[in-house]
């Protein structure tokens, strides 16, 4: 079905997704970039899916941007040049669309954007986008013989995949802010030490690790409750003033307390699982 990926699903409706160039140490090129976001806009919304566990073939997670390419090696197109005006205003068709926007970012909002949990279990190598994909992910945990980069200096450019929005709200601005202007590669140790993921583990105990974290996040929880959930903390942790979270909770509460809140009361009272009707692809709407 894919080229660059593979996509297996559990009895569960745990999702695991595989970067699967391991010759390349699943470095990432515009195919990868397509696919990924396809498998986040479609295959991952099925209501079949609970939640997504991302790993690597092989010994790599992702080596980053595969810079064997001819031309532009980000796909970009070099005869334009875009004003920040001309850019917000039409970002979204062409030649912008295509000519300017960064694809690690049309992955990355993909992700953010599912209303599901996602995990990363970062098998080995993971630099430049190998690194920030992984930003968008909920939960990463780590092989002990991962590496990490936020490699751009090196290269001259910048960090991308939206990385200036989501590692300092990981790990805090300091902490970026070093780790970019060394463009040093990390240790699974200072990756932890850094609180860039939750834990790290033996190579044959990862992949297990984060899907039965998946699991456990999933097993009897409305899909409704947890998707709104994820909006309201990435939402609300940015917010001006908490204002801004209690209209969001109560409407999130409201429609709930309605919907899947109903079984999960009774169930409750009656000391039984619930089973909980709700959808994460018909969310109601709190903003």
């Amino acid at each position: 079905m894919y080229e660059t990926l593979t996509w297996e699903v559990d009895a569960d409706g745990v999702a695991t997704l595989t970067l699967s160039r391991p010759d390349a140490l699943n470095a990432f090129d515009l195919t990868m970039a397509r696919e990924l976001e396809q498998v986040f806009l479609t295959d991952a919304r099925d209501d079949a899916v609970r939640a997504v566990v991302v790993t690597g073939e092989g010994r790599a997670f992702c080596a980053g941007m595969d810079l064997s390419a001819e031309g532009n090696v980000f796909g970009l197109d070099e005869t334009l040049s875009p004003t920040p005006e001309e850019f917000r205003a039409s970002y979204d068709a062409e030649p912008f669309a295509s000519g300017v926007r960064d694809t690690g970012g049309k992955v990355t909002l993909a992700i953010h954007a599912l209303p599901k949990p996602v995990i990363a279990a970062i098998n080995g190598p993971a630099v430049g986008i190998g690194a920030t994909m992984t930003l968008a992910m909920d939960i990463r945990l780590a092989s002990e013989k991962a590496r990490i980069g936020f490699v751009f200096g090196r290269l001259g450019i910048v960090p991308e995949a939206c990385s200036s929005w989501f590692l300092p709200r990981i790990v805090g601005i300091q902490q970026a802010l070093e780790w970019v202007y060394s463009a040093d590669i990390l240790t699974a140790e200072q990756a932890l030490a850094g609180r860039l993921v939750r834990s790290l583990h033996a190579p044959e105990d990862l992949l297990p690790a984060a899907q039965e974290l998946a699991r456990s996040f999933v097993k009897d929880r409305s899909p409704v409750a947890l998707g709104l959930a994820k909006q309201m903390l990435y939402r609300n942790s940015a917010a001006a003033e908490p204002l801004e979270a209690h209209l969001t909770d109560s409407l999130a509460m409201y429609w709930t307390s309605i919907g899947d809140g109903k079984e999960g009361v009774a169930a409750f009272l009656e000391k039984r699982a619930p089973a909980f009707t709700g959808k994460a692809s018909a969310l109601p709407r709190i903003v």
